[in-house]
C-alpha cells in the first residue's frame, strides 16, 4: 500500500496543532504544570487528548511541516491555551496572596518553605493556602472544566483562524484585579481581628508601661494569628467557589460559549 508524503505530512500537521494547544494548557493549569509531575506523564496525557481532540478538529491544509507558516501556526496554538490555563493560574495566586498578606500580619511569615510549583520561598501560611486551593480545585473537577474548556476552543478559535482579538488579552489582563480583590476579601477577617489584637496591646502599653509589649505582643500574635486562621477556614471554599466561577465565566465570555 503506497501513502502519498503530503498525506502523512496533513496528519502529522492535524495531530501537532491541537498538540500544541493542549500544550500550552498543561504548561500553565492548576497542578499539571508543577515541577513536580514528570515531563513524559505530561506529553503522554497531552498526546492522549490530542488524539481524542484530533477527529473533531477542522483540518487546516499545510503543505511543508517545517516551514515558516507552521512555525506561527504553532506558537498561535500555544498562547492560545496558555491563556486559557493561566486563568486558572490566577485562581490559585488569588489564595497564595491571601495566605501571605495573612502572614505578614500574624508575624508567621519568618516560616517560609519552598513552593514546589513556582520553585520559590513562601511563607508557611501561603504555602497552606495554595495545597487547600490546589486540593478543591480538584475536588471540584476543576481539571475536567479546563479540558473541557479547551475543547470548546477549538470551535471558538478554529486552528488558522489567526491570532486572538487583542481585547480578550485585555479581558485576562482586567481579570487579574479580581485576584487581589479576593485576596483582600480573605484575609479582612484576620486582619481586622489581629487589629482589634493590637488595638488591645496599645491599651496594656499605656496602663502598665513596664509591660514589654515587643516581647509578649509577638508571641501571643502568633498564637491569635493561627487560632483566628482556624476560624476563618470556613471561608475558604465559598471564596474558593466564588474566585472559580468569575474564572469560569471569563473563560466562557472569551470562547463565546454558555457556562
Amino acid at each position: 500500500m503506497h501513502i502519498a508524503g503530503d498525506v502523512i505530512i496533513q496528519y502529522l500537521a492535524d495531530l501537532l496543532l491541537p498538540f500544541m494547544r493542549i500544550s500550552g494548557l498543561f504548561a500553565a493549569m492548576v497542578g499539571l504544570s508543577a515541577k513536580t509531575i514528570p515531563a513524559p506523564v505530561k506529553a503522554f496525557l497531552t498526546l492522549f487528548l490530542s488524539l481524542l481532540i484530533m477527529p473533531m478538529v477542522k483540518p487546516v491544509p499545510v503543505d511543508e511541516l517545517l516551514s515558516v507558516a507552521t512555525f506561527v501556526l504553532v506558537i498561535q496554538q500555544l498562547i492560545i491555551g496558555v491563556a486559557i490555563g493561566f486563568i486558572s493560574m490566577m485562581v490559585l495566586n488569588t489564595f497564595v496572596l491571601s495566605g501571605q498578606i495573612v502572614a505578614m500580619q500574624t508575624g508567621l511569615g519568618f516560616a517560609s518553605i519552598v513552593d514546589p510549583v513556582n520553585g520559590i520561598n513562601v511563607p508557611a501560611v501561603g504555602q497552606f493556602y495554595l495545597i487547600l486551593a490546589t486540593l478543591i480545585f480538584w475536588a471540584l473537577d476543576g481539571h475536567l472544566a479546563m479540558i473541557r474548556m479547551i475543547v470548546l476552543s477549538f470551535d471558538a478559535f478554529p486552528v488558522g483562524a489567526g491570532w486572538w482579538d487583542p481585547e480578550n488579552y485585555k479581558k485576562i489582563a482586567h481579570w487579574g484585579s479580581w485576584m487581589f480583590i479576593g485576596a483582600v476579601t480573605l484575609s479582612l477577617a484576620p486582619i481586622v481581628s489581629l487589629l482589634i489584637v493590637n488595638l488591645a496591646f496599645g491599651v496594656m502599653t499605656k496602663a502598665a508601661p513596664q509591660l514589654n509589649v515587643f516581647t509578649i505582643g509577638f508571641s501571643i500574635a502568633q498564637i491569635m494569628g493561627l487560632i483566628i486562621i482556624w476560624i476563618t477556614l470556613d471561608n475558604f471554599t465559598f471564596h474558593f467557589e466564588q474566585q472559580w466561577q468569575r474564572a469560569q465565566q471569563l473563560m466562557c465570555d472569551l470562547l463565546m460559549v454558555c457556562s
